[in-house]
């Protein structure tokens, strides 16, 4: 059995994509879109125009080109008109204003360029004083010797470790992004492209980094066993231990997740598989790329054993990359999520297997 892999998707008439493997289980997949597909994408950077104010929401709308629309809050001090920078930070639901942020962010694989906050931090992962001295004058450095305007950094915790030459390196490559982004017109449209998923699982797969990269096509992922898995994510259905299932259904308000029990309705057998559901479900979504709002209809147990699910449940977002808050218990019992929209939905950028 292999273990820590990322398999590289390269096939013509197949968006391309990223998978990571480990142990021959499915834990990321990272999937562009459609090549003619004009949706704004998260983290690319557009120049926008200002189109109307919604001073109730302290928000504006904008213009953000090639017919999309964006949704600003706070923006105190702009006018109809005005021209600025953003960043798509989340996706919308179909008809919606893209959430956009006037504070974009440049994020490599051992730093991030946060060009509205000076100043040169280091991951409090990080916790060798000399070793987070090192790689912050590594970082002063690498600023200083690109120019250009006051920027700030933000130092991994991947970069811990690594030679101050590829910390430079990486600095200098967001720098000249941001760079590329301030000398743009005033037209509305794109920037500075998103990432494509060859460079996100390279950026973000480092914490362990992939023991091996693999590229091929479409009957590579079919031996690996990714084929079946990702048919897998186009059906509602998710089978837990000892026969229990949960059901994850997409609507247009929520994310439904109804947990059931294997025909066996006792307080223990609900409790087993209300504990199985919570530790799947980030991955369930993480992979569908959902969000939103979530709300899990879980399978009879006693009151007392709430906390007990909500603990678990808790961890096992612990290593989910898409930030996601437990909002507790509603009076019918269900549990309630709220969870970015990072990822578009599996099923706008790919077809069923």
């Amino acid at each position: 059995m292999r273990g820590r892999v990322a398999v590289l998707l390269e096939e013509a008439g197949r968006p391309p994509a990223a998978a990571l493997m480990d142990g021959g289980r499915l834990l990321d997949l990272l999937v562009d879109p459609p090549e003619h597909d004009p949706t704004p994408r998260i983290e690319e950077i557009r120049m926008a125009r200002v189109t109307r104010k919604a001073p109730a929401m302290g928000a504006a709308f904008l213009d953000l080109g090639a017919g999309a629309e964006g949704f600003l809050k706070g923006a105190k001090g702009l006018s109809t008109g005005d021209r600025l920078l953003v960043q798509v930070t989340r996706h919308a639901e179909g008809g919606k204003a893209l959430p956009v942020t006037a504070e974009p962010l440049f994020k490599g694989r051992y730093a991030i360029l946060t060009p509205h906050a000076p100043g040169v931090n280091v991951s409090r992962r990080i916790r060798d004083e000399d070793e987070a001295a090192r790689l912050k004058a590594a970082a002063e450095a690498a600023l200083a010797e690109a120019g250009g305007p006051e920027t700030g950094v933000i130092l991994r915790s991947a970069a811990d470790g690594t030679s101050a030459e590829a910390v430079a390196e990486d600095v200098a490559a967001l720098a000249r992004l941001l760079a590329e982004a301030i000398g743009a017109g005033a037209t509305p449209g794109l920037v500075v492209a998103a990432p494509d998923a060859e460079t996100r699982a390279w950026r973000d797969w480092v914490e362990p980094e992939p023991e091996e990269v693999m590229r091929g096509d479409w009957r590579l992922w079919d031996d690996l066993g990714l084929v079946d898995a990702i048919a897998a994510l186009f059906r509602p259905r998710v089978a837990l231990a000892g026969g229990a299932s949960m059901m994850v259904e997409p609507t247009s308000a929520l994310v439904a997740v109804d947990v059931n029990t294997a025909g066996d309705m006792s307080p223990a057998s609900g409790l087993k598989a209300n504990l199985a559901a919570v530790e799947s479900l980030p991955r369930e979504l993480l992979l569908r790329g959902l969000g939103g709002q979530v709300v899990l209809d879980l399978a009879p147990m006693g009151k007392r054993e709430r906390e007990r699910v909500e603990t678990t449940l808790k961890r096992a977002l612990r290593d989910d990359p898409v930030e996601t808050q437990v909002i507790g218990w509603t009076p019918l019992g269900h549990l309630e999520l709220t969870r970015r929209r990072e990822r578009r939905p599996l099923t706008e950028l790919m077809a069923a297997p």
